[in-house]
């Protein structure tokens, strides 16, 4: 820690129902001074929507509008250079407000350190300020709860993957597996159906949208079409063989 006096935290939202707030992140949201969350343009942001009902009086809310999404693809490096542009200057607005004796709350749906953008922020101020990170509800609990399917049971493998894996890798570890949640499906889902097909997985497969939120939808990924899945979608890959 260097003098800064401001104190960063983390807080996990959960993944969309805002009943799965924790007490702890009602309270680090309580007593923040400034409230800093992720979003695309022009939208409002999920972990905002999230929070909006305890929105404490007089915070200051600092939204962090991401520079790119989807435009350029990922792999490119211009969304390389511009993501981390991105970041390092989101960093640098919370550091500002730390450095002004601040508590920055960062907004982080699901949990902060589980494929959360608030990561990028940790690892850039954590070793400069003091730094809490409030665990929160991912969306992995979330979607197999919302699903009512039990996922793993005693010496299963459970396996998260992202679906921008290639289609031999994303086969290849589902083979491995005895139980998978795939996320970060989108434009990825044909891909990730034929891995599935072709790892003998394929069959009682689950396709979870907007898990916990009020437009959630549950089905086996075969009755959905191929056209692209929304952000927050996973697909999930039972284990358990010896279930009764």
């Amino acid at each position: 820690m260097s003098a800064g006096k401001g104190r960063l935290i983390g807080v996990g939202t959960g993944p969309g129902d805002p009943e799965l707030l924790t007490l702890k992140a009602l309270k680090a949201i309580g007593q923040a001074d400034v409230l800093a969350h992720f979003l695309k343009q022009g939208r409002e942001g999920n972990a905002r929507r999230i929070v909006s009902p305890h929105w404490p009086e007089g915070a200051i809310e600092l939204p962090l509008a991401y520079t790119v999404t989807t435009e350029i693809d990922r792999t490119e490096p211009a969304y390389r250079g511009a993501i981390s542009g991105f970041f390092d200057a989101s960093a640098e607005l919370i550091a500002d407000h730390l450095d002004a004796g601040r508590t920055v709350s960062v907004l982080s749906e699901g949990d902060p350190l589980f494929y959360g953008s608030y990561m990028h922020i940790h690892v850039r101020l954590a070793n400069r300020y003091p730094t809490e990170v409030v665990p929160g509800v991912t969306s992995l609990s979330g979607c197999w709860s919302a699903a009512g399917l039990p996922l793993m049971q005693g010496d299963d493998v459970f396996t998260v993957l992202p679906g921008t894996l290639d289609l031999n890798e994303l086969t290849r570890r589902l083979g491995d597996a005895d139980a998978a949640a795939i996320m970060k499906v989108g434009r990825n889902l044909p891909k990730i159906r034929q891995a599935l097909a072709d790892a003998g997985k394929l069959e009682g497969a689950v396709y979870v949208e907007r898990g916990t939120m009020d437009n959630a939808a549950v089905m086996p990924l075969a009755q959905r079409d191929d056209s692209p899945a929304p952000y927050f979608s996973q697909v999930l890959v039972p284990g358990w063989a010896g279930r009764p």
